[in-house]
Protein backbone atom coordinates (compact mmCIF):
# COMPACT_ATOMS: atom_id res chain seq x y z
CA UNK A 1 0.00 0.00 0.00
CA UNK A 2 1.28 2.91 -1.22
CA UNK A 3 1.62 5.49 2.14
CA UNK A 4 1.62 9.15 2.31
CA UNK A 5 4.50 11.23 4.24
CA UNK A 6 2.95 14.24 4.25
CA UNK A 7 -0.47 15.49 4.25
CA UNK A 8 -1.86 19.30 3.85
CA UNK A 9 -5.00 19.62 5.16
CA UNK A 10 -7.34 22.55 5.66
CA UNK A 11 -9.59 23.46 8.50
CA UNK A 12 -11.94 26.19 10.49
CA UNK A 13 -12.18 26.66 14.15
CA UNK A 14 -15.88 26.65 14.61
CA UNK A 15 -17.37 23.21 14.60
CA UNK A 16 -16.99 19.33 14.78
CA UNK A 17 -14.19 19.87 11.70
CA UNK A 18 -11.92 20.93 14.12
CA UNK A 19 -12.40 18.06 16.52
CA UNK A 20 -12.36 15.77 13.34
CA UNK A 21 -9.21 17.24 12.02
CA UNK A 22 -7.18 17.08 15.63
CA UNK A 23 -8.52 13.63 16.14
CA UNK A 24 -7.34 12.85 12.83
CA UNK A 25 -4.08 14.11 12.85
CA UNK A 26 -3.36 12.48 16.45
CA UNK A 27 -4.41 9.03 15.11
CA UNK A 28 -2.38 9.29 11.66
CA UNK A 29 0.63 10.14 14.02
CA UNK A 30 1.60 6.17 14.84
CA UNK A 31 1.73 5.80 10.81
CA UNK A 32 4.24 8.36 10.44
CA UNK A 33 2.12 10.42 8.74
CA UNK A 34 2.86 14.44 8.96
CA UNK A 35 0.12 17.30 8.56
CA UNK A 36 0.31 20.43 7.62
CA UNK A 37 -2.93 21.86 8.95
CA UNK A 38 -4.08 24.79 7.07
CA UNK A 39 -7.16 27.62 9.53
CA UNK A 40 -9.23 29.51 8.10
CA UNK A 41 -12.23 31.53 10.16
CA UNK A 42 -12.65 32.78 13.66
CA UNK A 43 -9.09 32.90 15.70
CA UNK A 44 -7.66 29.77 17.41
CA UNK A 45 -9.15 30.01 21.41
CA UNK A 46 -5.96 29.44 24.06
CA UNK A 47 -7.38 25.82 24.45
CA UNK A 48 -7.87 24.68 20.72
CA UNK A 49 -4.30 25.63 20.46
CA UNK A 50 -3.10 24.12 23.68
CA UNK A 51 -4.74 20.71 22.05
CA UNK A 52 -3.28 21.37 18.67
CA UNK A 53 0.42 21.99 20.32
CA UNK A 54 0.29 18.18 22.56
CA UNK A 55 0.09 16.63 18.80
CA UNK A 56 3.63 16.21 17.63
CA UNK A 57 3.05 15.19 13.74
CA UNK A 58 0.75 18.16 13.57
CA UNK A 59 1.98 21.73 11.96
CA UNK A 60 -1.01 24.94 12.26
CA UNK A 61 -0.71 27.50 9.64
CA UNK A 62 -3.66 29.82 10.20
CA UNK A 63 -5.40 32.36 8.18
CA UNK A 64 -8.52 34.78 8.86
CA UNK A 65 -9.91 34.10 5.65
CA UNK A 66 -13.74 34.04 5.82
CA UNK A 67 -15.13 30.54 4.89
CA UNK A 68 -17.20 29.67 2.20
CA UNK A 69 -20.57 29.92 3.92
CA UNK A 70 -20.05 33.09 5.62
CA UNK A 71 -21.62 36.21 4.28
CA UNK A 72 -19.99 38.83 2.11
CA UNK A 73 -16.82 35.68 1.52
CA UNK A 74 -16.05 35.29 -1.95
CA UNK A 75 -13.26 37.85 -2.29
CA UNK A 76 -11.78 35.97 0.72
CA UNK A 77 -12.40 32.60 -0.62
CA UNK A 78 -10.05 33.29 -3.76
CA UNK A 79 -7.20 35.01 -1.46
CA UNK A 80 -7.42 31.74 0.62
CA UNK A 81 -7.00 29.41 -2.37
CA UNK A 82 -4.07 31.54 -3.36
CA UNK A 83 -2.73 31.38 -0.14
CA UNK A 84 -3.27 27.58 -0.01
CA UNK A 85 -1.87 26.71 -3.65
CA UNK A 86 1.36 28.86 -1.75
CA UNK A 87 1.52 26.50 1.31
CA UNK A 88 0.97 23.15 -1.20
CA UNK A 89 3.92 24.73 -3.34
CA UNK A 90 5.87 25.39 -0.29
CA UNK A 91 5.46 22.06 1.62
CA UNK A 92 4.98 19.29 -1.19
CA UNK A 93 2.34 17.41 0.32
CA UNK A 94 1.89 14.20 -0.76
CA UNK A 95 -2.33 13.93 -0.92
CA UNK A 96 -4.63 17.71 -0.17
CA UNK A 97 -7.14 16.65 1.97
CA UNK A 98 -10.16 19.27 2.10
CA UNK A 99 -12.36 20.15 4.38
CA UNK A 100 -14.52 21.95 2.56
CA UNK A 101 -15.61 22.69 -0.87
CA UNK A 102 -14.41 26.19 -2.91
CA UNK A 103 -10.87 25.57 -3.38
CA UNK A 104 -11.29 21.67 -4.83
CA UNK A 105 -10.99 23.19 -8.41
CA UNK A 106 -7.84 24.87 -7.79
CA UNK A 107 -4.93 23.72 -9.92
CA UNK A 108 -3.21 21.41 -7.37
CA UNK A 109 -0.15 19.50 -7.57
CA UNK A 110 -1.23 16.50 -5.55
CA UNK A 111 -4.39 14.62 -5.50
CA UNK A 112 -7.24 15.90 -3.77
CA UNK A 113 -10.02 14.17 -1.50
CA UNK A 114 -12.71 16.10 -0.17
CA UNK A 115 -14.63 15.75 2.97
CA UNK A 116 -18.00 16.78 2.22
CA UNK A 117 -19.24 16.96 6.44
CA UNK A 118 -22.44 18.88 5.91
CA UNK A 119 -23.48 22.20 3.29
CA UNK A 120 -25.65 25.13 3.87
CA UNK A 121 -28.51 23.46 1.41
CA UNK A 122 -28.97 20.13 3.33
CA UNK A 123 -29.14 21.88 6.26
CA UNK A 124 -31.80 24.54 4.84
CA UNK A 125 -33.81 22.16 4.00
CA UNK A 126 -33.75 20.00 7.08
CA UNK A 127 -34.44 23.60 9.49
CA UNK A 128 -36.34 25.34 7.07
CA UNK A 129 -37.95 22.61 4.74
CA UNK A 130 -36.99 24.59 1.70
CA UNK A 131 -34.08 25.40 -0.93
CA UNK A 132 -32.05 28.46 0.19
CA UNK A 133 -33.12 31.73 -0.97
CA UNK A 134 -31.63 32.73 -3.87
CA UNK A 135 -28.66 34.48 -2.96
CA UNK A 136 -27.33 31.04 -2.50
CA UNK A 137 -26.98 30.15 -6.01
CA UNK A 138 -23.11 31.41 -5.91
CA UNK A 139 -22.47 28.69 -3.02
CA UNK A 140 -24.30 26.22 -4.62
CA UNK A 141 -22.35 26.35 -7.61
CA UNK A 142 -19.07 26.69 -6.42
CA UNK A 143 -20.03 23.55 -4.20
CA UNK A 144 -21.13 21.75 -7.33
CA UNK A 145 -17.79 22.76 -8.94
CA UNK A 146 -15.55 21.84 -5.59
CA UNK A 147 -17.57 18.34 -5.85
CA UNK A 148 -17.16 17.70 -9.65
CA UNK A 149 -12.96 18.99 -9.24
CA UNK A 150 -11.82 16.74 -6.11
CA UNK A 151 -10.18 13.28 -6.84
CA UNK A 152 -12.51 11.65 -4.27
CA UNK A 153 -15.20 12.91 -2.39
CA UNK A 154 -15.90 11.12 1.19
CA UNK A 155 -18.76 11.61 3.89
CA UNK A 156 -18.96 10.30 7.25
CA UNK A 157 -22.49 9.12 6.64
CA UNK A 158 -24.27 7.15 3.18
CA UNK A 159 -26.96 9.96 4.31
CA UNK A 160 -24.64 12.72 3.74
CA UNK A 161 -23.79 11.47 0.18
CA UNK A 162 -26.88 11.25 -0.85
CA UNK A 163 -27.52 14.78 0.31
CA UNK A 164 -24.68 15.71 -1.52
CA UNK A 165 -26.29 14.36 -4.36
CA UNK A 166 -30.05 15.10 -3.90
CA UNK A 167 -28.34 19.07 -4.22
CA UNK A 168 -25.40 19.21 -6.02
CA UNK A 169 -25.64 15.83 -8.71
CA UNK A 170 -24.20 12.71 -9.21
CA UNK A 171 -20.64 12.15 -7.17
CA UNK A 172 -18.88 9.73 -9.61
CA UNK A 173 -16.22 8.99 -6.80
CA UNK A 174 -17.81 8.49 -3.55
CA UNK A 175 -16.90 6.62 -0.49
CA UNK A 176 -18.51 6.50 3.05
CA UNK A 177 -15.73 6.99 6.01
CA UNK A 178 -17.16 7.46 9.70
CA UNK A 179 -15.61 9.55 12.29
CA UNK A 180 -14.00 8.73 15.23
CA UNK A 181 -13.14 9.30 18.51
CA UNK A 182 -10.44 7.70 20.79
CA UNK A 183 -12.37 5.82 23.42
CA UNK A 184 -9.37 6.19 25.68
CA UNK A 185 -10.08 9.37 26.39
CA UNK A 186 -14.10 9.12 27.09
CA UNK A 187 -14.66 6.97 29.97
CA UNK A 188 -17.75 6.59 32.35
CA UNK A 189 -17.81 7.93 35.96
CA UNK A 190 -20.37 8.06 38.55
CA UNK A 191 -23.76 8.78 37.15
CA UNK A 192 -25.41 11.40 38.38
CA UNK A 193 -29.43 12.61 37.96
CA UNK A 194 -29.02 14.94 35.17
CA UNK A 195 -29.29 15.57 31.51
CA UNK A 196 -26.88 17.17 28.84
CA UNK A 197 -26.56 18.62 26.15
CA UNK A 198 -24.26 20.08 24.09
CA UNK A 199 -23.20 21.89 20.58
CA UNK A 200 -23.48 25.34 18.89
CA UNK A 201 -26.85 26.91 20.74
CA UNK A 202 -27.32 29.05 18.03
CA UNK A 203 -27.83 26.45 15.39
CA UNK A 204 -30.95 25.74 14.86
CA UNK A 205 -30.14 22.43 13.56
CA UNK A 206 -28.74 21.25 16.79
CA UNK A 207 -32.66 22.42 18.05
CA UNK A 208 -31.19 22.24 21.50
CA UNK A 209 -33.62 24.93 22.84
CA UNK A 210 -35.93 22.71 22.81
CA UNK A 211 -34.12 20.29 25.52
CA UNK A 212 -34.07 24.00 27.33
CA UNK A 213 -37.58 24.75 27.23
CA UNK A 214 -38.49 21.58 28.70
CA UNK A 215 -36.26 21.51 31.69
CA UNK A 216 -38.86 23.06 33.60
CA UNK A 217 -40.72 20.42 33.43
CA UNK A 218 -38.47 17.81 33.92
CA UNK A 219 -37.56 16.38 37.59
CA UNK A 220 -33.66 16.32 36.57
CA UNK A 221 -31.58 19.61 35.89
CA UNK A 222 -30.48 19.81 32.30
CA UNK A 223 -27.28 21.29 31.17
CA UNK A 224 -26.37 22.88 28.12
CA UNK A 225 -22.79 23.42 27.63
CA UNK A 226 -21.59 25.15 24.04
CA UNK A 227 -21.61 28.91 22.69
CA UNK A 228 -24.98 30.63 22.44
CA UNK A 229 -24.12 32.73 19.74
CA UNK A 230 -22.59 32.89 16.37
CA UNK A 231 -18.70 33.65 16.55
CA UNK A 232 -19.12 36.96 14.68
CA UNK A 233 -22.14 38.42 16.35
CA UNK A 234 -22.32 39.78 19.76
CA UNK A 235 -20.57 38.58 22.75
CA UNK A 236 -23.26 38.71 25.40
CA UNK A 237 -24.74 35.26 25.93
CA UNK A 238 -28.39 34.74 25.35
CA UNK A 239 -30.01 33.12 29.14
CA UNK A 240 -31.72 29.56 28.02
CA UNK A 241 -34.86 28.59 29.37
CA UNK A 242 -36.28 27.97 33.14
CA UNK A 243 -34.51 25.60 35.04
CA UNK A 244 -31.38 24.88 32.07
CA UNK A 245 -28.18 25.69 33.14
CA UNK A 246 -26.69 26.98 30.42
CA UNK A 247 -22.25 26.11 31.16
CA UNK A 248 -21.29 28.42 27.91
CA UNK A 249 -18.57 26.90 25.94
CA UNK A 250 -16.47 24.18 27.43
CA UNK A 251 -13.19 22.71 26.36
CA UNK A 252 -12.32 19.21 25.68
CA UNK A 253 -11.42 18.14 28.81
CA UNK A 254 -14.12 19.95 30.79
CA UNK A 255 -16.60 18.25 28.13
CA UNK A 256 -15.32 15.01 29.01
CA UNK A 257 -15.73 15.62 32.68
CA UNK A 258 -19.49 16.76 32.11
CA UNK A 259 -19.92 13.42 29.38
CA UNK A 260 -18.58 11.21 32.21
CA UNK A 261 -21.12 11.91 34.52
CA UNK A 262 -24.38 12.74 32.61
CA UNK A 263 -26.77 9.60 32.70
CA UNK A 264 -28.55 11.23 29.59
CA UNK A 265 -27.43 13.09 26.72
CA UNK A 266 -29.98 14.66 24.78
CA UNK A 267 -29.95 15.64 21.05
CA UNK A 268 -33.03 16.46 18.97
CA UNK A 269 -31.39 17.46 16.00
CA UNK A 270 -33.14 18.74 12.62
CA UNK A 271 -29.43 18.26 10.95
CA UNK A 272 -26.22 15.63 11.92
CA UNK A 273 -24.73 14.64 9.21
CA UNK A 274 -22.42 12.43 11.64
CA UNK A 275 -22.61 13.96 15.44
CA UNK A 276 -19.84 13.93 17.45
CA UNK A 277 -21.23 15.03 20.71
CA UNK A 278 -23.23 11.85 20.52
CA UNK A 279 -20.64 10.14 20.07
CA UNK A 280 -18.09 11.08 22.94
CA UNK A 281 -21.56 10.72 25.19
CA UNK A 282 -22.05 7.72 23.78
CA UNK A 283 -18.47 6.86 24.58
CA UNK A 284 -18.76 7.76 27.87
CA UNK A 285 -22.18 6.01 28.69
CA UNK A 286 -24.82 8.13 28.23
CA UNK A 287 -28.29 7.13 27.26
CA UNK A 288 -29.13 8.52 24.19
CA UNK A 289 -32.24 10.84 22.97
CA UNK A 290 -31.78 11.81 19.43
CA UNK A 291 -33.47 13.41 16.88
CA UNK A 292 -34.96 10.99 14.47
CA UNK A 293 -33.32 11.43 11.20
CA UNK A 294 -31.42 9.47 8.30
CA UNK A 295 -28.28 10.17 9.59
CA UNK A 296 -28.32 9.71 13.23
CA UNK A 297 -30.70 6.29 12.56
CA UNK A 298 -27.73 5.09 10.35
CA UNK A 299 -25.18 5.52 13.38
CA UNK A 300 -27.06 4.68 16.02
CA UNK A 301 -30.58 2.69 15.19
CA UNK A 302 -30.82 -0.11 18.44
CA UNK A 303 -28.42 1.99 20.66
CA UNK A 304 -30.35 4.94 20.74
CA UNK A 305 -34.01 5.90 21.64
CA UNK A 306 -34.82 8.78 19.05
CA UNK A 307 -37.77 11.26 18.58
CA UNK A 308 -39.29 13.15 16.11
CA UNK A 309 -37.23 16.49 16.92
CA UNK A 310 -40.13 18.91 16.45
CA UNK A 311 -42.61 17.05 18.95
CA UNK A 312 -41.76 18.30 22.29
CA UNK A 313 -44.46 16.40 24.15
CA UNK A 314 -42.23 13.06 22.70
CA UNK A 315 -39.05 14.15 24.03
CA UNK A 316 -40.35 14.96 27.36
CA UNK A 317 -42.36 11.34 27.48
CA UNK A 318 -38.70 9.70 26.34
CA UNK A 319 -36.90 11.27 29.31
CA UNK A 320 -39.64 11.00 31.77
CA UNK A 321 -38.99 7.19 30.82
CA UNK A 322 -35.36 7.09 30.86
CA UNK A 323 -35.58 9.01 34.24
CA UNK A 324 -38.30 6.69 36.05
CA UNK A 325 -36.76 3.26 34.75
CA UNK A 326 -33.40 2.92 36.04
CA UNK A 327 -32.67 -0.63 34.71
CA UNK A 328 -33.86 0.61 30.94
CA UNK A 329 -31.71 3.73 31.74
CA UNK A 330 -28.42 1.35 32.59
CA UNK A 331 -29.79 -1.15 29.12
CA UNK A 332 -29.79 2.15 26.93
CA UNK A 333 -26.11 3.49 28.31
CA UNK A 334 -24.63 0.22 27.92
CA UNK A 335 -25.62 0.28 24.27
CA UNK A 336 -24.56 3.57 23.37
CA UNK A 337 -21.19 2.96 24.39
CA UNK A 338 -20.98 -0.61 22.90
CA UNK A 339 -21.90 0.82 19.20
CA UNK A 340 -19.61 4.09 19.95
CA UNK A 341 -16.87 1.28 20.19
CA UNK A 342 -17.37 0.76 16.77
CA UNK A 343 -16.32 4.49 16.10
CA UNK A 344 -13.14 4.42 17.01
CA UNK A 345 -9.75 7.05 15.50
CA UNK A 346 -7.77 4.11 14.61
CA UNK A 347 -10.45 2.87 12.61
CA UNK A 348 -11.23 5.95 10.85
CA UNK A 349 -7.46 6.84 10.23
CA UNK A 350 -6.99 3.18 9.00
CA UNK A 351 -9.88 3.88 6.44
CA UNK A 352 -8.07 7.54 5.18
CA UNK A 353 -5.01 5.84 4.64
CA UNK A 354 -6.89 3.64 2.27
CA UNK A 355 -8.25 6.49 0.54
CA UNK A 356 -4.74 8.23 0.63
CA UNK A 357 -3.16 4.87 -1.18
CA UNK A 358 -5.95 4.97 -4.00
CA UNK A 359 -5.19 8.52 -4.50
CA UNK A 360 -1.52 7.96 -4.77
CA UNK A 361 -1.65 4.38 -6.80
CA UNK A 362 -4.37 5.85 -9.19
CA UNK A 363 -2.36 9.47 -9.88
CA UNK A 364 1.08 7.31 -10.09
CA UNK A 365 -0.70 5.56 -12.88
CA UNK A 366 -1.29 8.61 -14.62
CA UNK A 367 1.87 9.93 -14.48
CA UNK A 368 2.94 6.40 -15.92
CA UNK A 369 0.74 6.86 -18.91
CA UNK A 370 1.48 10.93 -19.38
CA UNK A 371 5.14 9.15 -19.36
CA UNK A 372 4.16 6.67 -22.04
CA UNK A 373 2.25 9.41 -23.97
CA UNK A 374 5.42 11.25 -24.17
CA UNK A 375 7.55 8.88 -25.42
CA UNK A 376 5.12 7.22 -28.17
Amino acid sequence: MLKPRSILMTADTVGGVWTYALELARALGPHDVEVQLALMGPALSPAQRADAEKIANLSLFKSDYKLEWMPGCWPDVRRAGDWLLHLASRLCPDVIHLNSYAHANLPWNSPTLLVGHSCVFSWWQAVHGAAPPAEWQRYKAEVSSGLRGANLVVTPTAAMLRALETHYGKIEHGRVIPNGRDPQLFRPAEKQKFILSAGRVWDAAKNIERIAELASELPWSVFVAGECQPPEESQHERTLHGRCHALGPQSEMQLRDWFGAASIYALPALYEPFGYTPLEAGLSACALVLGDIESLREVWDGAAVFVAPNDSKAIKTELLRLIDNTGYRHEMSHLARQRALHFTSEFMAENYLAAYSDLLAYNRSLQRQELVAQCA
